[in-house]
């Protein structure tokens, strides 16, 4: 039986840790463990996920939960609480609702203080994985029989009717992500009629169905021309020679968005040194079984543009075709010549270099589980048997996920994100005194994850922007900075502060909060917006060049409507407790940030997030940023008209609901037959409180909480409903613990400034 491991590193001699593994989480098989009762308990979560993935396609993530529950003997001691339709709600039964899901919330706490969550449902995470481990010749000696038992099943629960597999598991299905998984299922060793429910030849029909694989968007190109099952003539120039390039031009690396540098740094030295993994009869029959006409007999030439019509979601313009047409007819049958090749070696070198510089900057886990893949692979190319690619191997547990759908990998995990606002949460709550070790252990953990140091050496001339005193997505040793991270891990350290340290264990020192204040200066840009990750500078034309199909705005870093909100929210109350530090900046910053919120707000109201889904997302951050710097219902237009889409798309039964299809298409959709969604409503009910709707009309808040208190299961969870996270417009992402902690946020705040202490509505 299967169980998450917490902060351990193990006597890997590859592996290592800036702060002792603190927001590990790795999964362990032991056969010897659990009961009979215990395994059947699994079997059953397994098997209703089997009979309900139709209707809710993301895991409800229960085998961690099952797991820690039973280890801390959790039984939900306070009786459930329903409200009828025409029951007012009281002080006292919301008080209960909350306490139910506070209690509920602290036992899903690991031991080293952060929540342990699923952060996956792109269904291209996992299978270049298992190329590059039959590649390199590792598949069998890191993944057991077991792990292909779950790789499998993940793959299986999350076929689509037809046939096909989607970008993500809500998805509608795709060229990329079909023949992805149905290569992963042959090299995992089902036959042509093999997988559960016929998932093999359903597969595989829908591709030939389809014309075959020549239409596979390029990232699909790069990794079946990798695996040997497509031709590297096939797929548009990746010249190295672009990481040589002088400062000066616009294009340089240096101005690229940080994961479009990080996926095309390796994929481009693969290009480069053409490789090609070994053909064994395994990929002589893949060869076979992917086309539609006999493998020797494909035009490649002809297929460089080709993109299958499921797949398509930014359209290269034509001048893009032009650029890749000149570089693959003149620039590489010039760069694969002697004396110029020498040129071409010398871009390899330095490609290398910068690999090499990001995996040991990120203990090997590497930026996310796309550029990790394609960094190991990398170093395996150059040398087999050297130690870079050894430190990999180490880190692949890092990445991998179970759950009752099977295992999958993630984004690179969620662990600071989630506790940052799991910990804002249950402060909300207004109960530390019922809750004060879990306080004080996740006070910890956002103490311990903080950032300590810049990348190492002379980062700036390896790309990279400073990251002393910011918090990562995930834990410390990931090393990257992200902005609203940082903002939420400082909001958290700022309330401890407030807090009696022998409650919540002692304050952070001054000059740590101080950096994180200097990471985040250091990131607006001149609109006023916060970006991500690094200081956007480069000019937006470069967009153009966007290399991908799937995704849109990838090229450069852009402000997001999120990370400049919570930065302000962060600066607010740092003003308020630190006054003279930066005082004039900080001002000036929050001066700034609000006229970018303003300025960014779409003419129905509302806000397009970026990370969430979406407009509703978008607009709870936007009307906290405001709220926090003072702007309000009566002295902010902005407010006004967010305040108004709000109450303009709530549902019948008092929630909210809307379709992750608002993120690609850039327009407000709902949810298909008016269905609310908890999370969603929790966004809504917290935005509408940052704008104080509870002194004008509290009858959308109380419609909102009474949803929301009888959608509460009996041992305080919430149930699992439609995902709720994206990236880069086109793409979902599932965060298992966003319906503990939005729900249980948003009953807080509705105790506290709605119910007003005891007063009945």
């Amino acid at each position: 039986m299967w169980r998450l491991k917490i902060a351990e590193g193990g006597a890997d001699p590859y592996l290592y840790s800036t702060n002792e593994y603190v927001g590990r989480q790795v999964w362990e098989f032991d056969p010897n463990y659990g009961t009979p009762e215990e395994r059947a308990e699994v079997r059953e979560a397994r098997l209703n996920f089997w009979n309900n993935r139709f209707q809710v396609k993301p895991s409800s993530d229960l085998l961690w939960r099952m797991q820690f529950l039973r280890e801390r003997n959790f039984k939900q001691s306070i009786p459930q609480v329903l409200v009828g339709s025409g029951e007012t709600i009281t002080y006292e039964t919301a008080t209960r609702a909350l306490r139910r899901a506070v209690h509920f919330l602290s036992a899903l706490q690991a031991s080293d203080g952060h929540w342990p969550a699923e952060n996956a449902g792109p269904l291209f995470f996992l299978p270049p994985l298992v190329m590059c481990l039959y590649i390199t010749g590792h598949l069998d000696t890191v993944f057991s029989a077991e792990h292909k038992t779950e790789v499998l099943r993940y793959i299986y629960c999350h076929q689509n009717e037809d046939g096909g597999w989607g970008f993500h598991i809500e998805g509608h299905s795709t060229m990329f992500c079909t023949a992805l998984n149905y290569i992963c299922m042959r090299l995992l060793g089902e036959g042509h009629d093999g997988g559960l429910d016929n998932a093999v030849a359903r597969g595989l029909k829908w591709i030939i169905d389809r014309g075959g694989v020549t239409t596979i968007p390029s990232w699909g190109k790069t990794w079946l021309s990798i695996l040997g099952v497509f031709d590297w003539s096939g797929s548009n120039p990746m010249p190295p020679e672009f990481w040589i390039l002088p400062s000066f031009l616009p294009m340089h690396p240096a101005k690229m968005w940080c994961y479009c540098r990080m996926v095309y740094m390796p994929m481009s030295y693969l290009y480069g040194k053409r490789f090609v993994g070994p053909i064994t009869p395994l990929i002589q029959q893949l060869r076979e079984e992917l086309y539609t006409q006999p493998y020797h007999q494909i035009n490649w030439r002809s297929v460089r543009h080709l993109c299958a019509k499921e797949d398509l979601y930014y359209p290269h313009p034509l001048i893009q075709d032009l650029i890749w047409d000149s570089l693959y007819i003149f620039a590489e049958p010039f760069l694969n010549s002697w004396p110029f090749n020498k040129l071409r070696q010398k871009a390899l070198e330095t490609t290398m270099k910068h690999i090499h510089y990001e995996d040991e900057n990120s203990r090997y886990i590497t930026i996310g589980c796309v550029e990790k893949v394609l960094c190991m692979l990398a170093c395996w190319v150059e040398d087999p048997n050297g130690d870079y690619f050894k430190k990999h191997l180490a880190r692949i547990p890092d990445y991998l996920w179970l759950a009752e759908d099977g295992m999958k990998m993630q984004s690179f995990g969620s662990q600071q994100w989630d506790t940052g606002f799991a910990i804002q949460a249950l402060l909300a709550s207004n109960m530390s005194d019922e809750i004060g070790p879990t306080l004080m252990k996740g006070h910890d953990f956002i103490k311990k994850s903080q950032v300590r140091d810049n990348p190492s050496g002379d980062f700036r001339s390896m790309y990279r922007h400073i990251s002393k005193g910011s918090w990562t997505f995930s834990d410390q040793d990931h090393g990257w900075q992200v902005s609203d991270c940082t903002a939420e891990g400082l909001k958290c350290c700022l309330l401890f502060s407030m807090m009696p340290p022998e409650m919540v264990g002692e304050k952070m020192e001054l000059h740590r909060l101080q950096d994180a204040v200097n990471v985040l200066l250091s990131l607006q840009s001149k609109n006023g917006g916060l970006p991500a990750w690094e200081p956007a500078g480069a000019m937006e034309w470069l967009e153009i060049l966007n290399p991908t199909e799937f995704f849109a705005d990838i090229v450069v870093e852009h402000e997001y409507v999120e990370c400049t909100s919570s930065a302000i929210q962060a600066f607010v109350l740092f003003k308020k407790l630190h006054p003279e530090h930066r005082k004039k900046e900080i001002e000036r910053f929050i001066t700034n940030a609000v006229r970018y919120l303003e300025g960014i707000q779409m003419p129905d109201g509302s806000w397009y997030g970026n990370w969430g889904v979406c407009f509703t997302y978008g607009s709870w951050f936007a009307l906290g940023g405001l709220a926090a710097a003072g702007k309000t219902y009566y002295n902010c237009l902005a407010v006004r008209k967010g305040v108004a889409f709000l109450l303009k798309t709530q549902k019948g039964d008092g929630g909210w609901g809307e379709s992750y299809l608002s993120c690609p298409k850039k327009e407000y959709v709902p949810l298909e037959g008016d269905r609310s969604n908890l999370v969603h409503t929790a966004w809504a009910m917290m935005a509408l409180i940052h704008a104080k709707q509870e002194e004008r009309d509290p009858t959308p808040l109380h419609r909102a909480a009474r949803m929301l208190i009888n959608s509460q299961l009996e041992d305080g969870d919430f149930p699992q409903q439609e995902i709720t996270g994206v990236f880069m417009k086109n793409c979902m992402l599932h965060y298992a613990m966003y319906r503990n902690i939005y729900p249980l946020w948003a009953l807080a705040e509705y105790r506290l400034r709605v119910t007003l202490h005891g007063k009945i509505f």
